[in-house]
């Protein structure tokens, strides 16, 4: 059962635009996660080992964003708000509260654009008020004429394999469920595309699976595909790390040693890793045709 709570202020600033997402501003009308992800950086003992468990309602964040984006918009400060940057916008309980839905109304009365970053379809019953943030949304003055529209989606995936997300994010929406998701929202003209984040090594990263998603993505005309590499942190019961490797020693038994040798000293990857990687990701890029930064999928479109 979620906790109703009241907030002192929604809209958070960036100090810097991020380069990945484009956000200006971040929203996060709900705290902690159902989908309760293992892999997920927000993980510790502040939310327990069950995300699902620690969910909080921001009862209040509708009335706080109208004013705090009428400020905002008085100034001039128009710039893309990311939904969300620490939970998923689409949560179960948002079918109850609406709170995205709401907050999309109130994106939409300032005419701020938004970038949607999340692992549910839910997303498909806001196409309406999206249609219209996307036509008269007003873009920061340096991102004129490089973007065509007033809204960004990103759909989440580790994997295409809705066995292997039972695992690692039970929660979330299926992947193969997803997918349709993503086909739809393309269809309905939005700029889409994916973000892999995290692959999960020598699981979702193998040759196979790797042709297998960017084959995927390639067939559904994604705009953009931006991959990053796994990072766990913390060795308390809640933390990412404890709750990762814990699942690797279950259910994938020969690659414990592995995970434990990646992990023992580091909360990334190894270098030579991410390096391999990065140089990977590149060239599927390359042979799949698909865009690895969304504003050269911008100017490419």
């Amino acid at each position: 059962m979620s906790i109703e709570i009241e907030v002192k202020s929604i809209l958070n600033k960036a100090k810097k635009r991020d380069s990945w997402f484009l956000d200006n501003y971040t929203v996060n009308l709900y705290s902690s996660c159902s989908f309760n992800c293992l892999y997920c950086y927000i993980r510790g003992s502040k939310y327990g080992t069950n995300l699902e468990k620690s969910l909080s309602v921001k009862i209040n964040a509708i009335d706080l964003l109208d004013r705090q984006l009428a400020n905002r918009a008085k100034k001039g400060e128009y710039g893309f708000i990311v939904l969300s940057s620490a939970t998923d916008p689409y949560l179960q309980v948002e079918e109850k509260y609406q709170l995205t839905r709401k907050a999309l109304q109130v994106i939409a009365k300032h005419r701020f654009p938004v970038h949607i970053i999340t692992k549910s379809d839910l997303l498909e019953r806001d196409f309406d008020i999206l249609h219209e943030i996307d036509k008269r949304a007003i873009l920061p003055a340096d991102l004129n004429g490089k973007l065509k529209g007033g809204v960004l989606i990103s759909f989440s995936f580790s994997t295409l394999e809705d066995e292997v997300a039972k695992i690692f994010e039970s929660g979330a929406t299926r992947p193969s469920k997803r997918l349709k998701a993503v086909e739809k929202t393309l269809k309905e003209g939005f700029f889409t595309g994916i973000s892999l984040m995290p692959l999960l090594p020598y699981i979702s990263d193998t040759t196979e699976q790797l042709h297998k998603l960017f084959s995927t993505f390639r067939a559904l005309d994604v705009k953009y595909v931006l991959p990053a590499t796994l990072g766990l942190y913390g060795n308390d019961k809640a933390d990412s790390k404890t709750l990762m490797l814990r699942a690797i020693k279950k259910h994938y038994p020969e690659l414990e040693a592995r995970y434990h040798k990646f992990f023992k000293y580091s909360n990334e990857m190894p270098a030579y890793y991410r390096n391999a990687f990065y140089k990977k990701m590149k060239e599927l890029c390359t042979e799949y045709q698909l865009n690895d930064t969304i504003l050269i999928a911008a100017s490419d479109k």
